[in-house]
């Protein structure tokens, strides 16, 4: 597999669905699933019955994977969307940049 784009703790902007253009910072990256969790976006509720282990019971929200192509990572210079290609910097070292902008994103 060639370099992940998009990589945790990246901060994206959501393209398509209930959370278009919100954005928020990955939690995770599952690479087989080719799915991301990001972190406020794409919220499910599940309504809980009082147990034993969690007698309170209650209502839980938690962010459910999105499909990677739904997210883009987000220009460093702007916030907005942006693709991701790959060079080489100075010191020989494979590095991220924003094509939008040309901003490095690491290193």
């Amino acid at each position: 597999m060639a370099g992940a784009k998009i990589k945790k703790g990246d901060s994206v902007v959501v393209l398509s669905g209930k959370d278009k253009g919100r954005t928020g910072t990955v939690q995770a990256v599952m690479p087989k699933d080719a799915k991301v969790l990001v972190d406020g976006i794409n919220v499910i509720v599940r309504h809980r019955k009082p147990t034993q282990t969690n007698p309170q019971g209650g209502i839980d929200r938690t962010p459910a994977p999105l499909h990677i192509s739904k997210v883009a990572l987000a220009d460093p210079k702007d916030g907005k969307p942006t693709r991701v290609r790959f060079e080489t910097n100075k010191d020989g070292r494979k590095v991220r940049v924003a094509v939008k902008s040309g901003e490095t994103i690491d290193g």
